[in-house]
């Protein structure tokens, strides 16, 4: 199969909106897609499905559905009903209609940050009030506070909105960690939402535990959101899931559809079921690339810019830089796109516990990475010399 990871592919000028969205001077580096073409199956499918030249409205394949519910069971040892899969145009879509299902305007959402921007606006776009549990730093990564998680909860919190692997931290959270949310979660009667997008970008020694998995108690209670676009590049196709396997909660998310929402367009069906059927292979070579790319940036950072302190990422390709002690005035994403030509993602987008920090996609060629990681370095060293 080929894969030439190494390849620069052009995306200016595709409406790509990591690399559209700058000028050509700078190395875009904040979106969290990956630079690397999608597997060859997934292209050959959507070739096909081009060359039947009817485009008209479309249902999930069965074979969907076979495929997810037996990668579900391989993976997890996790058992799930095709009536218990719903198909969605997105994560952020599938969250936001769990914001609007669960509860009354009025009542509260708990969230975790630092943690990816839209988790923090999805509370107020459904009429709910936006309640914070911050990570704690502990050393060079971070854990739940669980007595900090358990008292920001009040008689008005009725849904959790938890991140795993977590973005931008960069946690993959151990069975320990996720039955003592659960545990707190059914004493205080709130509802899992739990985004797991990230599940399949795992580093050695790391192992994805679907919460909704841990018991049945656990999994009445939760609305377990995935996709195959961070795994195998298709964001731009829309394709997401669903799994719900509580009868009654799954007629109270579908009811939040309200006209709405519609499924999934038929070249996002497509792409996930060649990239579940046939993209293992794909998949093995690109996370090899992306943990040596990890590797090399912890490395780069600790030997040559030791200003800066990476938090080394379990899961996910986001490396989240603390910049704090980098003596940049201002926001350290606005000094690196001035002053370096590389744009990150700014961590106050993502809450509480953001200021100081970037996070940095390195899903890309390594020449790429390494040139803006000089980038940044000549501008740190300018700045010192100046000031």
């Amino acid at each position: 199969m080929p894969c030439d990871l190494d390849q620069i592919i052009d995306r200016r000028g595709t409406c790509c909106y990591k690399w559209d969205h700058y000028p050509e001077d700078v190395l875009p580096l904040p979106v969290a897609d990956m630079d690397f073409a999608s597997p060859d199956p997934v292209r050959r499918a959507l070739y096909q499905r081009v060359d039947h030249g009817v485009f008209g409205y479309t249902a999930a394949p069965q074979e969907l559905y076979d495929v997810i519910r037996e990668r579900l069971d391989a993976l997890y040892g996790w058992e799930v009903a095709e009536d218990e899969i719903l198909f969605l145009p997105g994560v952020v879509v599938g969250f936001n209609l769990a914001c609007h299902a669960i509860g009354e305007p009025g009542d509260a959402v708990i969230v975790q940050p630092p943690v990816y921007g839209p988790f923090l606006s999805a509370p107020g776009n459904a009429g709910r009030s936006l309640q914070c549990a911050e990570l704690q730093r502990a050393g060079d990564r971070y854990e739940v506070d669980f007595d900090a998680f358990e008292a920001a909860m009040t008689d008005r919190t009725q849904l959790f909105i938890l991140c795993n692997p977590h973005n931008p931290v960069g946690r993959v959270y151990e069975r320990g960690e996720l039955e003592r949310m659960a545990e707190i979660c059914l004493r205080h009667d709130v509802v899992i939402c739990s985004d797991e997008i990230h599940c399949d970008v795992l580093f050695s020694g790391q192992k994805h535990i679907p919460i909704a998995a841990l018991d049945p108690k656990v999994a009445r209670n939760t609305i377990t959101l995935m996709a195959p676009s961070k795994t195998y590049n298709l964001a731009g196709l829309k394709c997401s899931f669903a799994v719900i396997q509580d009868a009654a909660l799954r007629e109270r998310y579908r009811a939040a559809y309200g006209g709405l929402v519609s499924g999934v367009n038929l070249f996002g069906y497509a792409a996930a079921l060649a990239a579940y059927s046939e993209g293992g292979l794909w998949l093995e070579r690109v996370l090899l690339y992306l943990e040596r790319n990890r590797d090399f940036l912890r490395d780069y950072i600790r030997e040559r810019l030791p200003q800066i302190e990476m938090i080394v990422p379990e899961g996910t390709y986001l490396a989240w830089l603390d910049c704090s002690a980098a003596g940049i005035e201002g926001k350290p994403g606005a000094f690196f796109l001035e002053e370096a030509r590389v744009a990150l993602t700014e961590g106050a987008w993502f809450g509480q516990g953001g200021e100081g920090f970037v996070r940095l996609n390195f899903a890309c060629a390594r020449a790429v990475l390494e040139e803006a990681l000089e980038r940044m370095r000549g501008a740190l060293e300018r700045a010192r010399a100046a000031g």
